[in-house]
């Protein structure tokens, strides 16, 4: 194989391997343009066909309530106040009792009123009064209080509703208490019944005649109130 001499007229005899280069770029940048766009079309034409998913949304409906009116909530009432204890009267007893004087022309037989169908402040004969110098003193004061506590009822207590009931007490020379009665009711019999319940709690000292003890019947006031 034989080299064919170049043409000295030929530009291609001073080309170097640069301007060679230039003088392919315009030819290959032409084929990688075709190329891609041949690739890019093969690459839509066989690609699989992409759908969007649905993303519709439903909106619910809101119902507009209609408040109720507004209405004023009254103040809470005032507490009520607790009861209170219920308080044992006084017992002193008087010493010496006097009656005024009585006499016809200042009581007419025509005013007079009729005799009570039963006296109950009637002392039995069978049991003598003694008189005595220093009177029966209660012993036990709280344990009677409590007793009147315990012993008062409790629908009068609810309500208000109290009294005062005169006991007739006889006690022996030992302070014991021997016998209750009812001397003055109060109006309520359930009262009457609460007051002899706490009669037989009562312990008394016993009462003197100068030195020596004695018998003696004594009326005591037993009150049942609410403060």
């Amino acid at each position: 194989m034989t080299a064919t001499p170049l043409n000295p007229r030929d530009p291609r005899v001073d080309e170097t391997a640069n301007d060679r280069f230039k003088r392919a770029f315009d030819a290959w940048l032409w084929n990688s343009v075709i190329l891609a766009t041949l690739v890019h079309l093969a690459v839509f034409a066989f690609s699989p066909q992409l759908t969007a998913g649905d993303l519709s949304a439903t909106a619910r409906v809101l119902t507009a309530l209609e408040l109720p009116p507004v209405i004023d909530i009254p103040e809470p009432p005032q507490p009520i106040a607790r009861p209170a204890l219920p308080v044992i009267a006084s017992t002193d007893v008087a010493e010496h009792v006097t009656i005024e004087r009585t006499t016809w022309q200042d009581n007419p037989v025509d005013d007079l009123p009729p005799p009570p169908a039963q006296l109950t402040t009637e002392v039995p004969s069978e049991r003598p009064f003694f008189p005595y110098d220093v009177a029966p003193r209660v012993r036990n004061v709280d344990e009677v209080l409590r007793s009147l506590e315990r012993e008062y009822p409790a629908t009068l207590r609810q309500v208000g509703i109290g009294g005062t009931v005169s006991v007739l007490f006889y006690i022996d020379r030992e302070g014991r208490v021997q016998e209750t009665r009812i001397e003055r009711s109060s109006g309520h019999a359930a009262l009457d019944r609460a007051a002899l319940a706490v009669s037989t709690v009562y312990r008394f000292s016993p009462a003197l005649n100068r030195d020596r003890a004695v018998a003696v019947w004594v009326s005591i006031p037993i009150t049942f109130e609410v403060r």
